[in-house]
C-alpha cells in the first residue's frame, strides 16, 4: 500500500495492545437463497437490488482503495443495474460518515486498526458491519528475497533457517538487508528481528532515506543479481513487477512482537509481523435493505497477489485507476464471477 500508509508500516504492533472490538461480523449465509425480509427490515426498492437511491462507494486516496472502488462501481452497474456514485474520503472521515449518516454505503478497503476507536463506536451503535475481509490474506508485512536467490534453497526460505542457509558474496562480506527508513516503525522491528534470528553477523542493514531510495536500492540489487534480503509490505506493485519470494516468518507471538517494536528490546525473540484487519465495511442499512448487494460484498474478497498485479499495471505509463478497473472487469470474470453468482468456483 503506497503513500499515506507507508510511514505507518509496523504501527499495528502497537495497536494490537488495544485491538478493535467486535471486529468481524459474517453476513447471514441465507442471503444467498431466496430473499425474505422481516418486519423490521423493509426493502428500499423493488427496482434494483440497490434500491431507488444511488449506491455510494468510498473512494479513498491510495491506489489499491481507488482500484477497488472503481471495480465495484462497474460490477454493481453492469450486473445489478445499480446507480453508483463514488465519494471522495479519507479513512477516518469515511468511517465517521458511515457511522453517523449511513453514507457512503461501502468502504472496500477499511484498515480497522488504524481507526479502532471510530470502528468500535460504529459497531456498538449498529451502524456499520464488516461484510468480508478485503483480501484473502491477513499478513501484510514481511521479509522477501529475489527468486534467483530462493531457487537454490530447498525447502522454501524461512527466517529461522537463514543463519545457516545464507551464503555470503565473498570472504568477510555480509549480505545486504534492505530495511525501511529510520523514521518508520519497521526499521526498529527489523533490527530486532535480525538479532532474534541470529543474523547480526551475517547481514548488513541498509536503511534508505525514503521510499524512493528504498525502491531504487531493491531494483538496483535485482539488476546486479545480487543476493540480498529486504522488508516490504502488501498490497504493492513492486512484488508483482519483479520475481520475489516471501520468507516464512514463523508464527505471530504477541509478547515477542511488543518487545520487537521497542528500541530497547533487551531479549528479542522471533515473531511474524502482526496480522491486520482490513475489511469491506458496509453501512448497516445495506445489510437490512439490500441483502442481495450485501451478499455480493460478502463474497468479494480479493487475493493480495491479484491486487499487486493491478497496482503494477497502474504503474504503467498512461494507466489510470479507471482504465485498470475497466480491464479487470472485462478480462477477469473468472475471478469476480463468483462474487456475483453464489456457488461458482473461485
Amino acid at each position: 500500500m503506497r503513500t499515506i500508509f507507508a510511514a505507518l508500516t509496523g504501527l499495528a504492533l502497537v495497536l494490537t495492545v488495544s485491538p478493535a472490538q467486535a471486529q468481524f461480523t459474517t453476513l447471514d449465509d441465507a442471503q444467498d437463497g431466496p430473499q425474505t425480509v422481516g418486519q423490521s427490515a423493509q426493502p428500499a426498492s423493488t427496482e434494483t437490488p440497490c434500491g431507488n437511491q444511488p449506491f455510494t462507494i468510498a473512494r479513498m486516496n491510495w491506489p489499491s482503495a481507488m482500484l477497488l472502488s472503481e471495480i465495484h462501481e462497474r460490477i454493481l452497474k453492469a450486473e445489478f443495474g445499480c446507480e453508483v456514485r463514488e465519494s471522495q474520503a479519507d479513512l477516518g472521515a469515511a468511517l465517521s460518515s458511515m457511522a453517523s449518516t449511513g453514507q457512503p454505503a461501502l468502504a472496500p478497503e477499511l484498515w480497522v486498526n488504524r481507526v479502532a476507536d471510530v470502528w468500535n463506536a460504529a459497531i456498538e451503535a449498529q451502524m456499520v458491519r464488516s461484510a468480508a475481509p478485503t483480501y484473502t490474506e491477513t499478513s501484510f508485512e514481511g521479509w522477501f528475497m529475489p527468486g534467483y536467490m530462493a531457487a537454490g534453497l530447498n525447502p522454501a526460505p524461512t527466517a529461522s533457517a537463514l543463519a545457516t542457509t545464507l551464503a555470503a558474496p565473498g570472504p568477510d562480506e555480509k549480505i545486504r538487508f534492505i530495511s525501511c527508513p529510520t523514521d518508520w516503525a519497521c526499521s526498529i522491528i527489523n533490527r530486532n528481528l535480525i538479532a532474534a534470528h541470529g543474523l547480526s553477523d551475517r547481514v548488513e542493514i541498509i536503511e534508505p532515506a525514503n521510499r524512493l531510495e528504498m525502491d531504487r536500492s531493491i531494483g538496483e540489487a535485482v539488476n546486479r543479481r545480487e543476493p540480498f534480503l529486504f522488508y516490504y509490505w502488501q498490497p504493492n506493485a513492486i512484488l508483482a513487477q519483479l520475481d520475489f519470494v516471501a520468507i516464512d516468518m514463523g508464527a505471530y507471538d504477541e509478547v515477542a512482537a511488543r518487545c520487537l517494536a521497542g528500541r530497547n528490546c533487551a531479549d528479542p525473540k522471533p515473531s511474524a509481523f502482526p496480522p491486520e484487519m482490513v475489511v469491506m465495511a458496509v453501512a448497516d442499512r445495506v445489510f437490512l435493505s439490500n441483502p442481495v448487494i450485501a451478499a455480493y460484498i460478502q463474497r468479494a474478497t480479493l487475493p493480495l497477489a491479484e491486487m499487486n498485479r493491478l497496482l503494477a499495471e497502474l504503474n504503467q505509463p498512461g494507466a489510470t485507476a479507471e482504465s485498470v478497473a475497466e480491464r479487470f472487469v472485462a478480462q477477469r470474470r473468472d475471478l469476480w464471477g463468483a462474487w456475483v453468482t453464489p456457488g461458482l468456483p473461485e
